[in-house]
């Protein structure tokens, strides 16, 4: 073996044996680095009991529940004669005891909230329609009589009025709907099942639902606090008792609460009281064009970068859009500079212009980009049959 082959032997003897040493004495020296984790810190200061909610929500229901009452209705129905009275066996047998028209009473429970200390209640339409007599039973216990001062079928809104004979009427506090998020506390006060006022809590679950088939405008609060028959009309309000939606709706199985409620928000319903009390009626834009909605088939077929927008299925002879020259198979992806999601959000828009207003439309026409100025008009008012 030759000095160099045993040199090289040498150096590689000791360092398997400074290695061995190595693992025996300091193993963590060997083994890969391990990674450093990285957070971002908060820097606001917590306070003690920062985190905690409050101990009670009874300062807001006190504040608010003066101001809801229980609505009471009363209708006259009338039923038809029974269908075997044209049967002379059958009228052998029981006489005329089935004959001709009978009339019965039907009653109804629902809840308002008193809006003004002039004597307005806010409720849903669907509490109050068709109805013979109205009645609102008071928080401290007075009942008195209240007639109707409008309905607006669409969003499903009623005005009732009643006169407290020169005695102080309690009223809620208005927030605003505009600034809730999801998972703010809110609290549902109504008349349930007519077991009397109750309050039930939860959150915010969404805001915005729409396309729910409940009714033609709809901009949905919806809900985890217990609404149940009874409840429609009554009011939702925020942690410090501030009126912030009417509860109109819940998603059933079962006929009880699941969970799911919807609130029509405050502003909308203020909008629509404002309007009925000081107009009679409620004033909504209106092109005359039946809209359909984008599927991404549709969008692929008009060349349109997604499948957000309406289809113009058809416009009205002689209405605002065929005036202004909108087409059958025109689609609309903006109204006034603002995108078009989908038919809900283009209805919502056109009926919150004015009628006379101008409305700027961008859309696709025959693949090429189109604009359109068209004067808004009015909707006519909805028939509902009775």
């Amino acid at each position: 073996m030759t000095p160099i082959s045993r040199f090289l032997l040498q150096v590689v003897g000791v360092g398997l044996a400074v290695a061995a040493l190595m693992l025996v004495f300091f193993p963590d020296v060997l083994r890969e680095p391990r990674p450093v984790v990285e957070v971002r810190q908060s820097e606001r200061a917590i306070l003690p009991g920062a985190m905690t909610g409050p101990v009670s929500y009874a300062d807001a229901v006190s504040q608010a529940a003066p101001a809801v009452v229980n609505i009471h209705t009363r209708k006259t129905v009338v039923q038809r004669g029974h269908p075997f009275m044209d049967d002379p066996l059958f009228r052998q047998f029981f006489g005329d005891r089935f004959d001709g028209p009978r009339q019965r009473t039907q009653t109804s429970l629902g809840s308002g909230v008193i809006i003004s200390p002039q004597g307005f209640i806010l409720t849903n339409n669907h509490v109050i329609e068709g109805a013979d007599e109205i009645e609102a039973l008071l928080a401290d216990g007075r009942s008195v009589a209240a007639t109707v001062v409008g309905t607006d079928p669409e969003t499903d809104l009623a005005i009732l009025r009643i006169d407290a004979a020169g005695r102080a009427l309690p009223s809620i506090v208005v927030g605003a709907s505009a600034g809730l998020r999801v998972g703010d506390v809110v609290l549902a006060i109504g008349n349930p099942f007519g077991v009397g006022q109750t309050v039930t809590l939860g959150i915010v679950s969404a805001t915005g639902r729409s396309r729910l088939g409940i009714n033609t405008y709809e901009d949905f609060i919806q809900t985890d606090a217990a609404i149940n028959p009874g409840n429609s009309g009554g009011a939702l309000v925020n942690a410090h008792g501030e009126l912030v939606g009417i509860n109109t709706a819940i998603f059933t199985r079962s006929g009880g609460s699941q969970g799911i409620g919807f609130a029509i928000p405050v502003d909308l319903a203020r909008d629509v009281m404002t309007q009925i009390i000081e107009q009679g009626t409620v004033v909504r834009g209106w092109l005359g064009i039946e809209v359909q909605e984008i599927t991404p088939q549709l969008a692929r077929s008009f060349g349109l970068p997604d499948a957000r927008g309406v289809l113009i299925a058809g416009v009205l002879a002689s209405g605002p859009a065929a005036r202004a020259g909108i087409r059958p198979g025109d689609v609309i992806t903006h109204l006034d500079g603002d995108r078009v999601n989908d038919a809900q959000d283009a209805l919502n828009f056109i009926a919150r212009r004015k009628p006379g207003e101008t409305l700027a439309i961008q859309g696709v026409r025959e693949g090429q980009p189109v604009r359109i100025q068209a004067e808004v008009g009015q909707r006519p008012a909805v028939r509902r049959a009775s």
